[in-house]
Formats: C-alpha cells, structure tokens, sequence
C-alpha cells in the first residue's frame, strides 16, 4: 500500500511538471495497453518492417489518446528507425506559433527510386496542388489546403515529420476501403440475433495483413485517374478474393458476382482524412470507406474467401466492437452497424 501511494505521488509530480511545460505524456502501468497504438492502413508491402516498442520507452513522447492527430504523432514512424520530432497536443494547429520546432526529413528509400505509384522530388518538377495535376488528384476531402516553400501541409497540423516517408504523392494520397458484409445465418438461413443486443449480427469480409498482422478491411490505394468505384472492386478482388490466382472459367465467376455486388447501391460509411501513422507534415493519407451488403446471401457470401496480393489470411468475421482492428476501422464498422440496425 505505501509503495502504491508513493508511486501515485511520484505519478502526479511527473505528471504535473510534464503539464508545465506544455508535454503530452502517457504513463505505463504493469499490463495495460498505451493510450495510443501505431498502426498502419494500406501499407505498401514492399516496404513494411515489423516495429515492436515498448510502452514505457515511449511515455514522454505519446500524444494523449483524446488529443487530434494521435497515429500521425506516433514516436517511431513505421518500418524505420525514424523518431518523430515530439509534438504536443497544443501545438499540433499550425497557426500556433513555435519557434523551436524542428521536424525530423524523411522520404523512405522506396518512395525515392521513384516507382510509378510515387511523384519526384519537389525541385524536379513543380505539381499542381489543390487541383487535379495530370490525371493524379491533389485535392483534399478537407478542402484547399496551404503550401509553405513549394511544398503542402497537412491540413490536419504538424507531424514532427516533413517529406513523404512511405507515401507516394506530395499532398493527399487516396485510398478506398470496400467493407462487404452479410448476414449471419444458421443452418436453415435465418438470421442469427446475438444474445444480449437482440439485434441480427452482420459479418465482413477481413483481412490479416502480412506487413503488421493485424486484421483490417481490405483496401488500397486510387491509381491515376481511376474511379473510386472501379478501386473498390479492384482491391477487394485483388485482397480478399485472390480472383488473380484462380483458374480462368473461375475467375469470370468470381468477377461476375464482385461486379453484380458492386454495382448495387453502396453505403458511404466515410470519405475524408484519415490519422495514420506513415502522414508527414507534407503527404497523408484520405479514404472513401463504401458498404457493400449482400442482403440475400446468395452473391459474394457464398464464395470460398482466400488470401491474396498483401494479405495474410482472409475470413467472414462478426461485426463487434470487441474485435480488434487497427486504424480507425472499427469506427466504419460501427457506423455500418448502426445504418444496417445490426448488433455492434
């Protein structure tokens, strides 16, 4: 018990002093999970290094959970060594004035042997932001945003990293993420309530992905000039389906039911921003998140799933907030729950 009230003490003085000067601070306690966990969403497979960081070597650094911006803060920027100049939560805006920020440069080696999915360096050519650059779309869901020295800052305030890191495009880098779901269904085919919501249980088709080992809604990112439509049923064929390593007379089935899907009205779960670990203070990444729900059963739901292009494993999974996603995808699936009247 004295050990306790001491360490409560010790605890609040540190706690107190961080506050002071104006520092984000996560403590650790003995089996419980940090307040911010980096994750990444549509990593480029080629480029992602398992990371492992210990809560307690990152408690003066993390930004607090409830704070904006917090993956994009993360200490380590993922599949390097790279730290993050350390930004608190009240110096995140970029019109608040400080001085004494020094964001860390850095562009991942992949990005700069300029692969096709990658601009040049900003010297080496001069893109058009805030418009629609040559077939490649440098407008942002969260409206115009500002330049500084030719270069585009992230509308959602600092990083602690300026350059590109893993991302391809200067700006905005659009994504789309397909979020098919079903019905579950016992042996006769009604619809199976859970037990204490009393509410019908919608599964979805997730992902394992090979770079992190987290399981995720397939997606990827928009190529130039490509509909998010047509970037919807691509990565959800080529991530969940595998429709590319199928003999050919199955493969024109599999794409006939994922195009007959993908056709029927869609539910735009979220379209915008999203705070992920690989964003700098010049690229970040956006997404357009649509439901897809085969209401009868008898389309994609009755396809033998298999992993393919950078996923791991593949299954239907129940749509619950206990099930642990990385991201912010759980908030889509609870945002699908709630359209769809289902159990969350």
């Amino acid at each position: 018990m004295v050990h306790f009230l001491l360490r409560r003490d010790w605890i609040g003085r540190l706690r107190l002093a961080l506050t002071l000067f104006g520092l984000p601070y996560t403590v650790c306690t003995p089996g419980v999970r940090p307040a911010a966990v980096c994750s990444a969403s549509h990593l480029f497979s080629q480029t992602i290094r398992s990371i492992s960081t210990s809560c307690c070597n990152l408690y003066l650094m993390m930004p607090s959970s409830t704070g904006p911006h917090v993956k994009s803060r993360c200490p380590q920027y993922p599949g390097s060594k790279i730290k993050r100049f350390a930004v608190p939560d009240d110096k995140v805006d970029w019109s608040q004035n400080w001085p004494q920020y020094s964001p860390v440069s850095y562009t991942d080696q992949a990005v700069l042997k300029k692969p096709v999915w990658a601009d040049p360096e900003i010297g080496s050519f001069s893109p058009k932001f805030n418009t629609v650059d040559g077939g490649v779309d440098r407008t942002s869901f969260e409206g115009p945003y500002k330049e500084d020295k030719g270069k585009p800052l992230n509308p959602r305030g600092r990083t602690g990293v300026i350059g590109r890191g893993l991302l391809g495009r200067w700006g905005p880098n659009h994504a789309a993420d397909p979020i098919v779901t079903r019905w579950k269904v016992d042996a006769k085919g009604a619809k199976v309530n859970h037990s204490l919501t009393k509410r019908p249980i919608l599964q979805f088709v997730s992902i394992k992905r090979k770079d992190c080992g987290e399981w995720a809604i397939p997606g990827g990112m928009v190529d130039p000039g490509e509909q998010v439509s047509l970037t919807l049923q691509r990565e959800f064929s080529e991530e969940a389906l595998n429709s590319l390593a199928v003999p050919t007379v199955e493969k024109a089935k599999i794409q006939e039911r994922i195009t007959n899907l993908f056709k029927s009205p869609g539910f735009q779960v979220f379209k915008g921003y999203v705070d992920d670990p690989r964003n700098t203070d010049n690229a970040w990444m956006e997404t357009v998140a649509v439901n897809l729900h085969d209401e009868s059963g008898n389309s994609v739901s009755e396809l033998p799933l298999q992993a393919g292009d950078d996923a791991g494993q593949v299954q239907w999974v129940d749509v619950d907030s206990s099930f642990p996603l990385y991201a912010n995808h759980s908030q889509f699936l609870e945002l699908v729950a709630k359209e769809r009247k289902a159990h969350w």
